[in-house]
Formats: C-alpha cells, structure tokens, sequence
C-alpha cells in the first residue's frame, strides 16, 4: 500500500474526518485530501507529527506494506487458558465502566483469598513495556475463571474481526479497589 492508502486507512481507523485531521495537525483539509490523493506528501516534521498523532510508526505510515489491521486471516498470537498476547501494533481499546485502556497482553489473575463477597479472579491488561517490566492496568474482576476466559476469547475475536474497541461484557460489577465486593 502507498502513503495516501495508508494515511486515508489510519485516519479512518481513528474516525476522523479529513477536517479533524487537518486541525490536528495545523492544515487545511486540501493538503489532507492532497496526501491522501497521492498527490503530494507534508514535510518532514508533519510526517512525524502524523505518525505520532496517528499512533503509528513512520513505516507503518510510509512504507508500501499492509496494515496490520488488514490481516484477518493471520493468527492474532498466543490465545490460552490463562491469555492472551498479541503483537503490540495490534492492539485493542477495552471499555469498562468509566475506563478505557489500549492494551495487546491480557492475564487472568486469580485473587488470593477471596471472601463469599469478593471476585475470584481479575483480568489485567499490559499497554506497553518498559525497562521495569510491564505496564498492567486492571481491567475487570470475575466470579469465576470461565467468565475471565470467556472474556479473552470474545477479545480475540474482536481483535480478529479488525475491531478496534471492546467493551467488557463477562465482569462483574464491584464496589472499592483493594478489597473489591461484588455489587449484586
């Protein structure tokens, strides 16, 4: 794929208009349609800047490749009892509640102890990796493993199906965060 496929794809990927692209990026909605013609490319800086604002790396936006988001049939990576992994440039938004996190690594987490009251297990996500190790946010609490493992299947299947959100579907709701009780 060419520059002006690769931007219009990403762009759309985002859900922007080619007006909200132009504004983020400090030009006219002509020098986006311009680029996404083919018809010409923006300088050096505002190639950098798009890739940032993008989310994206510069090969990713410039090289003659498929996006990642094109490949349906591939296998998304590792998908087992107790998770998920998947290379980084394919992950996923997960909606709970008020959260949203973009994460490619999912880990069921069994809770050590719990009470009638408190959830059995919690499904974290990892958004990036840094020189401690990996970045985790908690994403949901779970009565039971099933339902951790139902939820990691319908994420992969999502990130399968090229969606670029997921809302949690198998938590249960929960009232604190260190001792969380599950709210009936």
């Amino acid at each position: 794929m060419s520059f002006a496929e690769n931007l219009k794809m990403m762009r759309k990927e985002k859900y922007l208009s080619q007006e909200q692209l132009a504004e983020i990026m400090g030009v006219s909605r002509q020098a986006v349609s311009k680029w996404e013609q083919g018809a010409g490319y923006p300088e050096t800086e505002k190639l950098i800047s798009l890739a940032k604002k993008l989310d994206v790396s510069l090969d990713m936006l410039l090289l003659d490749k498929v996006h990642t988001s094109e490949i349906k049939e591939e296998p998304i990576a590792a998908l087992s009892e107790k998770g998920l992994t998947m290379p980084s440039e394919r992950a996923i938004y997960i909606q709970n509640e008020d959260m949203l996190a973009r994460c490619y690594k999912f880990s069921i987490l069994p809770v050590v102890f719990p009470t009638k009251r408190e959830p059995k297990f919690a499904l974290a996500g990892v958004n990036s990796t840094g020189i401690l190790g990996d970045n985790t946010t908690q994403l949901g609490w779970y009565k039971e493993k099933e339902d951790a493992q139902k939820e990691i299947a319908a994420i992969a299947e999502a990130v399968k199906n090229g969606k670029r959100t997921y809302q949690l579907q198998y938590c249960c709701k929960v009232k604190g965060t260190f001792s969380p009780k599950i709210v009936e």
